[in-house]
């Protein structure tokens, strides 16, 4: 049998205040209206829930079984209520993020945002500094993780990452001779750093390979053409740090920082942003 959630509130109601009258009152009904429910939810049931007297109201064993039966079910339907409950929030968020810093995170919160707020729509653009720098100032984008100097004020820091020299295992240079580094065309952060760490070192050098893409780059690597500046996190099997090689000096840090446009700070995408931040602080649950 189907029972009505209004008959089950309505029964938990009059248990809870300890009356009818509590009960209507705890309700917006009248009393005439909570005992008719209760009239006909003992009907449905077959069973006397109730002992009602002038003086008290007491629950039947057959009662108190079923209260928490109801409990349960009120319980399951107030949290898929809440759930499923219609977001104000609509629209359309523009994002754009590098692809080395959500990797196999970037599902997860997608699914997050989207059953949040299913009456939102994203588009995401996975690209270069390069790219989404000029998108943002452009207003193209509403937000975006891009890689920013730690002395850099403008946007929310996410997480700090050392930038390193990376080469191919097998890579190797003779004595003196000059350097063959691959860079992503300017202005580029990685880039910014390799050359400017090497101003005023006796290290000679030149660029050999430029792609806009990181795949791009990542092969000339491991063909074994040239030495990079990456993340950390970025080296691959198949690359090692070569910091202090080759006379080398060490590179700085650099931050993933959320930025925004100018116009960007929408309801939706100040909840995406938002969901960002978790994400990054390692608050976001993930998707099961």
């Amino acid at each position: 049998m189907d029972f009505d959630p209004a008959l089950l509130r309505a029964f938990v109601a009059v248990k809870d205040a300890g009356g009818f009258t509590r009960a209507a009152q705890r309700l917006n009904l009248t009393q005439s209206a909570i005992s008719h429910q209760i009239r006909r939810l003992e009907e449905q049931v077959g069973r006397q829930l109730l002992y009602r007297t002038t003086r008290a109201l007491t629950l039947t064993e057959d009662g108190e079984e079923f209260l928490q039966y109801a409990q349960k079910i009120l319980d399951t339907l107030d949290t898929m209520a809440r759930r499923f409950r219609p977001s104000p929030i609509s629209g359309v968020v523009r994002f754009g993020v590098l692809e080395n810093f959500l990797g196999d995170r970037l599902p997860t919160l997608l699914c997050q945002f989207g059953r949040a707020f299913p009456s939102v729509r994203l588009d995401v653009s996975v690209g270069m500094n390069l790219d989404l720098m000029p998108m943002i100032k452009a207003g193209e984008l509403d937000l975006a993780v891009v890689m920013t100097a730690p002395a850099d004020k403008e946007g929310t820091p996410l997480r700090r990452t050392q930038f390193v020299w990376v080469a191919a295992e097998t890579f190797d240079v003779p004595a003196d001779a000059s350097l063959p580094f691959a860079f992503f065309p300017s202005p580029c952060i990685n880039r910014q750093v390799g050359i400017g760490s090497l101003e005023g070192k006796d290290v000679p050098w030149h660029v050999v390979f430029t792609s806009q893409s990181q795949q791009g780059i990542r092969a000339a690597i491991l063909a074994g053409l040239a030495i990079t500046v990456l993340a950390r996190d970025d080296v691959e099997p198949g690359m090692k740090i070569v910091d202090g090689q080759y006379g080398l000096p060490s590179l700085s840090k650099v931050d993933f920082t959320l930025i925004w446009s100018a116009g960007g700070k929408t309801p939706a995408a100040v909840e995406f942003g938002r969901m960002i931040e978790q994400m990054a602080r390692g608050k976001l649950p993930r998707a099961s």
